[in-house]
């Protein structure tokens, strides 16, 4: 036997023993007439002939019983088959009490799921082969540092988009919170500690965003011009932004909503995302993600015209970091491709999906199943306690199996609920009544560093202490007991109350360092005195 054929089979024999079950050499192995799919292809659960119109025909109902179980303000729906648009519906109202109602066109922030639809940009871009995935980032953005010099020197663009670059879990997320811009927040990704690289999976968004951002620098524009020109206007995506004025200036527009009540919900806050544009910044309607779910599902066509190569397409879906490990031995695990989330479920069809969240006020997910050439998005404007996950598994249950296998609100609501409840040492705690009492406020006052998170100015007067951080983080301190004080932190990433505690050496007068408890994940929230 010739050597070459030896390692061809060799090659075989290796990919069967792998799992790859022949994928390479399916389309000659299995030659039928009709062909048969590659067994990597083929699910053992078949869907019937009618079963996704069935599915579309309950999703009103879905809506409104969750809407009416939630109280949840407003939602849309949008679906695509067969590279049709099938159902495309809002429900409820765009701010809570008004006379608002939500439809197809309605414009949401869509928050993370921002990142595929970049991605999708990415690849359009690196179709003119300018830049590539591999391209380590320093080599467009020169001034990027982590405090690894190998990392620093090795991460790519891939690394960022598919969170493997070794930066700690929603880096740089707190000092967005403080009012840092996004060039600043990048900066100071240089002090974080790191894991190897490629090592582990943790998700960032402005890790993700210095990706993005190099990108935009390879092909001589920002990111917003870049989502402009290589997504918005090539897919006829009209309603949709990148920028945070272009959500503002829609006339019909989801404004935010956290729950106040068991079904209450109040438009409280604003959430400006430019600073990581990239990973939560884009404004769209459901009829504008049809579209883009098309260009996904079609391999990168829309209409019957190329938009992106059906290779950059294949590109984003390819697992790049195992960002869910098995919790047993029986247990799926679930994968990160390029901005987008992809995995198997539970009939053995790939899924590609993602969810986004904000805190003050919005919860989004969209599903896609390959296989048959379909996809749901949902998007609402409520905090994320589960709703628009529990629409899309409920939609996929029907089409799969032709019934709804779980209470999905409720597995994802108990999944969700923790990421907006206070943990910190003084939640749901009763100031001590025999608390001890402060110093003086000249004990306290005074400036602190900190090269991650800048100065911390604590300030006194009538005898109060006000601490200020970053450009726009100003808070009362409230005194706990002795050397100890609470504040309420504001922001995206803000869970309640957190204790400041102020270290007086002993026989000093006055306060040598301060520790920020919700500062300090990555053990970088204490601040020293000048």
């Amino acid at each position: 036997m010739p050597p070459s054929s030896t390692a061809a089979r060799r090659a075989a024999l290796a990919a069967l023993l792998a799992g790859g079950a022949l994928a390479g050499a399916a389309s000659a192995a299995f030659a039928q007439d009709p062909p048969l799919p590659p067994p990597p292809e083929v699910s053992a659960v078949t869907i019937a002939d009618g079963r996704v119109d069935a599915a579309v025909g309950r999703l009103d109902g879905i809506a409104q019983e969750l809407m009416a179980r939630t109280g949840i303000p407003g939602m849309a729906i949008a679906v695509v088959h067969d590279d049709e648009v099938v159902y495309a519906k809002g429900f409820g109202t765009g701010h809570a009490g008004a006379d608002r109602p939500v439809d197809a066109d309605t414009v949401f922030q869509i928050a993370s799921l921002s990142k595929p639809l970049g991605a999708t940009a990415i690849a359009r871009a690196m179709d003119g082969k300018r830049v590539s995935w591999t391209d380590p980032v320093r080599r467009w953005l020169p001034g990027f540092r982590l405090s690894s010099p190998t990392s620093t020197r090795e991460v790519t663009i891939a690394d960022l988009y598919s969170h493997r670059s070794g930066l700690p879990d929603h880096a740089g997320d707190l000092l967005e919170d403080l009012g840092y811009g996004r060039a600043e927040v990048l900066r100071r990704l240089r002090y974080l500690p790191v894991t190897p690289i490629r090592t582990e999976y943790a998700y960032t968004n402005f890790g993700l965003t210095a990706g993005a951002v190099a990108v935009a620098r390879a092909q001589g524009t920002s990111w917003e011009r870049l989502m402009e020109r290589e997504l918005y206007r090539p897919l006829g995506m009209t309603a949709s932004s990148s920028t945070y004025a272009g959500y503002r200036a829609a006339t019909n527009r989801a404004d935010l909503h956290v729950q106040t009540g068991e079904r209450a919900w109040e438009a409280r806050h604003r959430r400006d995302p430019d600073a990581q544009s990239p990973a939560g910044g884009v404004s769209s309607s459901v009829a504008d993600m049809a579209r883009w779910m098309r260009v996904v599902l079609a391999g990168g066509t829309l209409d019957g015209k190329r938009v992106v190569s059906a290779k950059g397409i294949l590109e984003l879906v390819t697992p790049h970091a195992l960002s869910g490990p098995p919790i047993s031995l029986p247990a799926r695990s679930s994968f990160y491709g390029l901005g987008i989330g992809t995995g198997t479920d539970a009939t053995g069809r790939v899924r590609l999906s993602h969810s986004g969240a904000f805190a003050l006020g919005a919860g989004t997910n969209f599903a896609l199943l390959p296989s048959e050439d379909l996809g749901i998005v949902v998007l609402t404007n409520a905090q994320p306690i589960g709703v628009a996950e529990a629409v899309s598994s409920t939609f996929l249950d029907l089409v799969e199996t032709g019934t709804v296998e779980r209470d999905w609100y409720e597995a994802y609501h108990a999944r969700l609920a923790p990421m907006l409840e206070s943990h910190g040492e003084l939640a749901d705690k009763e100031r001590p009544r025999g608390a001890r009492r402060a110093r003086a406020a000249s004990a306290y006052a005074g400036t602190y560093a900190n090269r991650y998170y800048g100065p911390a100015r604590i300030t006194a007067r009538g005898g109060r202490l006000t601490m200020r951080l970053g450009p726009k983080g100003r808070f009362p301190l409230t005194h706990w007991s002795g050397d100890t004080f609470s504040y309420v932190p504001a922001g995206e990433n803000a869970t309640g109350i957190a204790s400041v505690r102020f270290t007086v050496p002993r026989g000093a007068q006055r306060a040598r360092s301060v520790r920020v408890e919700n500062l300090d994940a990555e053990g970088l929230g204490t601040f020293r005195r000048r």
